[in-house]
C-alpha cells in the first residue's frame, strides 16, 4: 500500500488527519445521537472529495468507519429507547449487545486517535475492514 506517494505535502497530512479528528470532536458534541458523528464526517468528506488521493482516501476511511459505527449505535440507541419508553424489558441479549457496541466504540475511539496521529506524521494507516473498502470506493 503506497498511499503517501511522492508528492504528499504537510498540508495534505494535516487535512487527512483532520478527517479523523472531526469524528472525535463530533463524538463529544453529539454523544447521545449516533447521527452527529456520521454527518460531521460526511460533510468533511464532501468538502475534501476533490483533494489529493491521500486526503480523499483517509476521509473515505473515516467516513466508512463512522458509517459502520452508526449502524451499530443506532440499533442500541433505539433498543434502549424502546426499553425505557416501550413494553420491552432489558434482557441478557440487550446487555450483551450494549456491551459489544461499547467495546466497538472504545476500539474505534482508540483507533481514530492512533490514525490521526500517524497520518499527521505522514504515515498512512489502514483500518481493518474499512481500509479495503476505502480502496475500492476511492479511485486515484
Amino acid at each position: 500500500m503506497n498511499l503517501k506517494g511522492g508528492n504528499v505535502t504537510d498540508h495534505d497530512c494535516e487535512k487527512a488527519s483532520n478527517s479523523y479528528v472531526m469524528s472525535l470532536v463530533a463524538i463529544m458534541v453529539g454523544l447521545p445521537l449516533p447521527i452527529v458523528n456520521l454527518l460531521a464526517t460526511a460533510i468533511f468528506f464532501l468538502g475534501n472529495r476533490k483533494g489529493t488521493y491521500f486526503v480523499r482516501w483517509h476521509c473515505m476511511q473515516a467516513l466508512l468507519s463512522q458509517l459502520l459505527l452508526f449502524c451499530m449505535n443506532s440499533v442500541g440507541f433505539w433498543w434502549t429507547l424502546h426499553i425505557l419508553f416501550g413494553d420491552d424489558q432489558a434482557t441478557n441479549r440487550y446487555f450483551a449487545y450494549i456491551s459489544t457496541i461499547f467495546l466497538f466504540n472504545i476500539a474505534e475511539f482508540i483507533t481514530t486517535i492512533y490514525a490521526a496521529v500517524q497520518v499527521r506524521k505522514g504515515r498512512p494507516v489502514e483500518i481493518w475492514f474499512v481500509g479495503g473498502l476505502a480502496h475500492i470506493l476511492c479511485r486515484k
